[in-house]
């Protein structure tokens, strides 16, 4: 027997006898002791005839192979063991010839049969589990979100699984043996160099992004990650090149990023110029910003726009507003707590201020922060550190701090409710949105931007707001500002059955605007044609931005060709 790696004992199979002319055994190997169970003393020397209990059998195979020279494969026949037990062989045989002496004796290669049906039958059982490894295998292989290929020393592809397929538009086929670079084609020359490149250099954290052409020529945005292909034993036969697909990341990051956009930002109102030109000076700057205005006014929309346009982009924006939590949690809620600080802290937790990290901590309501955290988040803010509550272990303060209050922080100083020092560290640059009742030339595309929306909500197909309902709408003071006026188009669009929202789909609390008597909106004006008014809109907006087609449209919220139509209907080209 033979000692092989990992210190496992292995048997040769066959047993090996030889026999001279007088059929003496003068050769009985480690193998033939095994499988009889005598040792070579026992045996050599001896006539083979002690081995082989049936007559018939030795006179039919070794007598005639010794006499005629004839050779005989896979015969079955039985020998004794030293055990007593009668074995079932199958052996071969054949004649030793020497030049000028003729048959000088014979070699018998044997093996036992119950040996080898059990050497088939746990061949047959590690097939099978090789097998189903292998389903398990190609079963995960092919579960995989990101597209996985295998490559050779080569670069020729030795497996790709089903997301590969999905994402380059080639099937296994196809891709089997071929060039990697000729599946995952890149736009130009010098991508695919430096994708080879960087897929032979493997770096465990770092993912490339780029373009791959697929099969029917569309441009894929792709993030790629290589790791060494090894052997069992540590030799690297090649590579594993994993991509996934981020073309829909890349466009609602794309989309998210337009929709943010100052630009984008639905009003455009003198006053909110105003504020998107702020805005445009601060967002690349790490000053702390201060945003004032009553409920409703779209604060967060627009620290969220300063952050989404801003360098910290790609960063986590964190918001908390304060006046949702009890002074008791609103400190840990901010800066964290260690396992055990407090009755119920049952783990550590990270606050606002750490989950922020590297990006933006957006404060709503700061002014409704009680005193005692005020001091604690002054020194915050002052020495850019902080600790967790129950910890001992400062951690640095990388964020951006924007706040944000519907109250009047100055008023709050006087009357001793908020700190003078506390006011200065978070004003540096002060951003006031002014209520919905001071922007009433951007009443009407927020209403058509709500309308958008709850169309795709409701799934219907409103198209406008009746001359008369609007007109109701812009005579209402709107307490709410833009969050109320949202939820009077939701309304309305709950009991619409038409194509259009009219005063009777208000809510009730605009209806009454009618009867009061000194209303500017008289009762007789609910009937008037819809063309007169939809006209005087038009008229009215051609003077205020000077006729020009795309302040119009925009302020509208109607596109550039359904602008021209209805000017064309008026006589106002």
């Amino acid at each position: 027997m033979k000692k092989i790696k990992e210190n496992k004992t292995y048997f040769a199979a066959d047993g090996i006898i030889a026999i001279n002319k007088e059929q003496k055994i003068i050769v009985f190997d480690d193998t033939a002791c095994r499988i009889t169970g005598y040792n070579s003393n026992e045996t050599l020397s001896k006539n083979i005839s002690f081995l082989l209990p049936n007559e018939n059998e030795r006179l039919e195979y070794i007598d005639r192979s010794l006499s005629s020279g004839e050779m005989f494969s896979n015969i079955s026949f039985t020998i004794n063991s030293a055990n007593t037990e009668k074995l079932i062989i199958t052996a071969s045989i054949t004649p030793l010839v020497q030049p000028n002496q003729g048959i000088i004796g014979l070699i018998i290669v044997f093996r036992d049969r119950y040996e080898t049906y059990s050497l088939q039958k746990a061949l047959a059982a590690k097939k099978d589990e090789v097998i189903q490894e292998k389903n398990k295998f190609e079963i995960i292989f092919n579960s995989l979100l990101e597209g996985t290929l295998t490559v050779n020393s080569e670069w020729e592809i030795t497996s790709f699984n089903k997301a590969a397929e999905q994402i380059t538009g080639f099937n296994e086929n196809e891709a089997l043996n071929r060039k990697y670079w000729e599946i995952l084609r890149s736009e130009d020359v010098k991508q695919e160099s430096q994708l080879k490149s960087f897929i032979t250099a493997h770096h465990s954290n770092l993912l490339r992004e780029t373009n791959i052409i697929r099969r029917d020529g569309v441009s894929v945005s792709v993030r790629i990650n290589s790791a060494p292909l090894l052997s069992t034993e540590g030799v690297k036969i090649g590579r594993v090149v994993t991509f996934e697909d981020i073309s829909i990341v890349k466009n609602l990051t794309a989309h998210i990023t337009e929709r943010y956009h100052f630009k984008n930002i639905i009003g455009h109102s003198k006053s909110m110029l105003k504020v998107y030109n702020l805005m445009q000076n601060v967002v690349n700057t790490d000053s702390t910003i201060l945003i004032t205005g009553q409920s409703g006014t779209g604060k967060e929309v627009i620290a969220r726009s300063i952050h989404l346009n801003s360098e910290r982009k790609s960063t986590p924006f964190v918001a908390v507003n304060c006046s949702a939590f009890a002074e008791t949690l609103l400190e840990s809620e901010l800066f964290g707590h260690e396992k055990g600080a407090f009755t119920g802290a049952i783990r550590t937790k990270p606050g606002r201020f750490e989950l922020a990290a590297n990006g933006t901590l957006f404060i709503d309501e700061i002014g409704d922060i009680p005193m005692s955290i005020q001091v604690k988040l002054l020194r915050v803010l002052e020495n850019r550190q902080f600790e967790r509550v129950g910890g001992t272990e400062s951690i640095e303060l990388k964020a951006r701090v924007i706040s944000a209050t519907h109250r009047d922080l100055e008023k709050e100083i006087s009357e001793g409710r908020f700190r003078e020092d506390l006011y200065y560290r978070i004003n540096v640059i002060n951003i006031h949105l002014p209520p919905l009742q001071e922007r009433q030339d951007d009443i009407p595309s927020l209403i058509n931007h709500f309308i958008d929306k709850f169309n795709k909500k409701f799934k219907k197909d409103i198209h406008y707001i009746s001359p008369n309902a609007l007109q109701l709408v812009n005579s209402y003071e709107w307490p709410g500002n833009i969050r109320e006026l949202e939820n009077v188009i939701e309304h309305a669009f709950v009991v619409c059955n038409s194509d259009a929202i009219r005063t009777e789909h208000l809510p009730e609390r605009l209806q009454k605007i009618v009867s009061k008597p000194n209303s500017l909106i008289a009762e007789e004006t609910v009937e008037k044609p819809l063309e007169n008014a939809e006209k005087n809109l038009l008229i009215n907006m051609i003077k205020k931005y000077d006729g020009n087609r795309n302040k119009i449209a925009t302020a509208l919220g109607v596109s550039k060709p359904t602008l021209w139509r209805k000017m064309k209907k008026f006589d106002l080209l």
